[in-house]
């Protein structure tokens, strides 16, 4: 085995579980890391958009004249002079149905209509307000429920991008809003539910909110004749250089996609933004072309999906769930992105973490005239823990049952089958559950408070399946005086990737991670990776780098063997270069790629035996105080666990965990985008609140728990979105708990709460 740069500075097994520092962290709190949003490049042109001010409507005529006076505008464009550089204007990971510019119709408000392309951004601002523009107005639709049965179509026909073959069915569908219908048929439903000794029906339903980056949406098009490069705040620079190769008709290698450092995504800046607007104005301006996005514009880009979902259970006599149906309608808004996808990787699971043989699921992908929605942190499945984890507590209320002694007698446990059919391993809910109880200090007696307020408790659970088939790959480039370089395609946006891929490359070459460089991400240099997204990364690109680090061992081993060592050699990396080239001089080069097996969901039914690699597990507890007098809601303790598998870097783990929880208890509690018409009315921070520090909980702990992921790389997988999952039903259910009302629609916010307790008293609020 061949050792270190430093001999003695790092040990075998010491790099993986070690709280490594940041690596690129004194870049960020110096202020010296560059994003996008703030790069310059020489030449460089600004672009700002004109947008839609109708939900629904055909373009009746835009007049641009005014805006092409202003002194400093160089083009005004629209979509008729988007089509005379490039022969389609329509992009989309799973549909092709978004066009660059609207396109003869708008279909949300804010939707880009005509863009400025000025020597100033201030002056760009300035002509967009120039711009006017004429439409006939259409019926719209809004609803997700809705929409799957009304005769306002988004869409006049379907186009399926060809990516997913579940989609194929519907190329040229007309007169329908269904971008998707996935279907799961376990067992016999309808038998078994109408034999069931009890039987419960309930409606959950979730808001639109905003992933809210604070690096906003932003992308650099230099286009050449030759080839064209794009500077992106970009999850997934793979992806987008295929689409722009696509939309340009050009191979892979005339795309350069280069992406610095990245101020979050949460799923936003999946896919493809605003790279097709970029790429066409650098086209016709023949300049770089940059498009950065001001706060309130992010709201008319992305959301995450607002859902309705229907639940029944039925149960015997014994408290068992024997039979279970879900119908989960997600509002897609009127562009699909890869709400598809959401639709089916997270409707799979909608079931939840338990043992139920008969399963039925309907999971339906709506258009709808609002912002589009995507990935989110989570993708999908906080929305689907929302409602069954509320139905199980009212479940347990109903059958006046311990929700803790209801849950353990319901619990998938492992080598039981999963609703999809495959086996559970490495699936750990009840030492996660039991983790959540036993730092809530469930089984101790608890103060339900006096007075006008009230205390209460509750807890959820939730598993996960993560996103496949993908692949990853990574290369390691080993120099000759010992330190690696890693090139990989994974995106470090905040969770502390490239830490962590560090850790690895030195776990394997016995040198610390401090030695390995993480190259910033570049297509002509990085290779593939699917992108950055749904937990995959640690795990699926974990194991194309360590395949790619135990390979440039394997070559170092087999150079040391040539120059005449001993098998079993300590001799230093720069000493063995030296002896074999007679100077400081040459390089080892390992590759690894990684894609796991995947058996696709039989159509109709959703069943197999293998349809994720491996499933997240969490759970959490909040203990809450309830003002009735207001509805005030005090979160006073917030438990959050989670299953990491093996913990690369600890401290990144604990910080991921606080993350999602904070996020998701602004989404639990106050954020929602408020849409009037088809127009938001809260599309800034001063009216979309996100938590701030008098927020957070009075105690609030992040713990996961080492359950070792047997096919994980180092025992490990991804914890970014598991945090997410349980933190709203934990606080319903202890809402509840303190003041018996049970709130089935989010936000949680004061309002809400006063409201339900004024029904429940029987003196409902006037506008009820």
């Amino acid at each position: 085995m061949v050792t270190t740069l430093n001999p003695g500075s790092a040990k075998v097994g010491s790099q993986v579980g070690r709280s490594v520092p940041r690596l690129e962290g004194r870049d960020k709190v110096t202020g010296r890391a560059e994003y996008t949003h703030t790069m310059q490049v020489p030449g460089m042109v600004h672009a700002k958009l004109f947008r839609s001010t109708v939900a629904h409507g055909k373009i009746k005529s835009i007049d641009t004249s005014a805006a092409k006076k202003l002194p400093g505008v160089l083009h005004v464009v629209t979509v008729d002079d988007v089509m005379k550089v490039l022969a389609s204007p329509y992009y989309g990971p799973a549909f092709h149905d978004q066009p660059i510019l609207a396109h003869e119709k708008v279909r949300f408000v804010g939707e880009p209509v005509a863009a400025v392309i000025a020597t100033d951004p201030h002056i760009a601002d300035q002509a967009v307000q120039l711009i006017t523009a004429e439409y006939e107005e259409l019926p719209a639709v809004y609803d997700e429920v809705d929409a799957l049965t009304s005769k306002v179509y988004v869409h006049d026909v379907l186009k399926p991008a060809g990516t997913f073959a579940d989609l194929k069915h519907l190329k040229n569908a007309k007169d329908t809003n269904l971008a998707l219908d996935y279907r799961l048929r376990r067992g016999d439903f309808d038998k078994v539910y109408a034999a069931a000794e009890h039987k419960f029906e309930h409606e959950f339903k979730t808001q639109k909110v905003l992933h809210l980056s604070f690096e906003p949406f932003a992308c650099i098009a230099d286009y050449k004749d030759t080839h064209v490069t794009l500077y992106d705040s970009s999850q997934g620079p793979s992806f987008v250089r295929t689409e722009i190769a696509r939309l340009l008709g050009w191979p892979e290698n005339k795309v350069r996609i280069k992406v610095p450092y990245l101020g979050s995504g949460y799923g936003s800046k999946l896919y493809i933004k605003l790279e097709a607007l970029a790429l066409a104005l650098s086209m016709i301006a023949r300049k770089p072309v940059k498009v950065a996005y001001t706060f309130e514009e992010m709201f008319y880009q992305i959301t995450r999906h607002p859902s309705t979902f229907r639940i029944k259970s039925g149960v015997d006599k014994d408290g068992r769930i024997v039979a279970r149906k879900c119908e989960v309608y997600w509002n897609g808004g009127a562009y699909a992105d890869i709400g598809p996808r959401v639709t089916q990787k997270s409707g799979l699971t909608a079931a939840g973490p338990y043992d139920i043989d008969n399963v039925w699921i309907d999971s339906y992908a709506l258009y709808t005239n609002v912002t589009p929605a995507g990935a989110l942190r989570g993708f999908g499945v906080p929305q689907l823990v929302w409602a069954y984890e509320g139905h199980t507590d009212m479940m347990a209320r109903a059958l006046k049952m311990d929700p803790v002694e209801f849950r353990r007698k319901n619990i998938a446990r492992e080598g039981r089958p999963h609703a999809t059919g495959q086996m559970l391993k490495d699936s750990p809910v009840e030492p996660v559950m039991d983790k959540v109880l036993e730092r809530m200090n469930w089984s101790q007696p608890f103060d339900k408070g006096s007075g006008t307020v009230k205390r209460g408790r509750g807890f959820a659970i939730a598993n996960k399946a993560v996103i496949s088939p993908t692949t990853s790959v990574a290369i390691v480039n080993v120099s000759a005086d010992g330190s690696a370089t890693l090139y990989c395609g994974t995106v470090d946006m905040g969770q502390g990737s490239d830490t962590a891929m560090a850790q690895m490359v030195g776990e394997v070459l016995n040198i610390p991670a401090e030695s390995v460089r993480v190259t910033p991400r570049d297509t002509d240099v990085t290779p593939y990776d699917m992108g950055t997204l749904g937990s995959r990364s640690l795990f699926h690109m974990g194991h194309a780098v360590k395949r790619a680090a135990e390979d440039a061992r394997d070559k170092l081993k087999a150079l040391a063997k040539e120059v005449g060592e001993p098998e079993g050699s300590n001799i230093p990396i720069a000493e063995l270069f030296q002896k074999r080239y007679g100077m400081q001089a040459g390089n080892v080069i390992g590759s690894g790629i990684y894609k796991p097996d995947y058996t696709p969901p039989a159509p109709g039914t959703g069943q197999s035996p293998n349809v994720t690699p491996f499933w997240m597990v969490a759970g959490a507890g909040a203990e809450v105080e309830v003002d009735t007098e207001t509805g005030h809601v005090k979160i006073t303790k917030l438990i959050n666990v989670v299953d990491c598998g093996k913990a690369i870097n600890p401290k990144s783990v604990e910080t991921q965990i606080s993350g999602a929880a904070l996020m998701h208890l602004g989404f639990t509690m106050f954020e929602k985008m408020h849409i009037d018409g088809g127009q938001v009315t809260n599309a800034s921070l001063a009216d979309y609140k996100i938590p701030g520090f008098h927020d957070v909980p009075t105690v609030m702990e992040n713990i996961y728990v080492e359950h070792d992921q047997s096919n994980g790389p180092f025992g490990a997988k991804g914890v970014g979105e598991v945090a997410t999952f349980c933190v709203g039903p934990a606080i319903a259910n202890a809402i509840d708990d303190a003041v018996g009302v049970r709130l089935m629609e989010m936000p949680l916010n004061a309002e809400a709460v006063y409201r339900a307790l004024r029904i429940k008293q029987g003196k409902p609020l006037e506008d009820e």
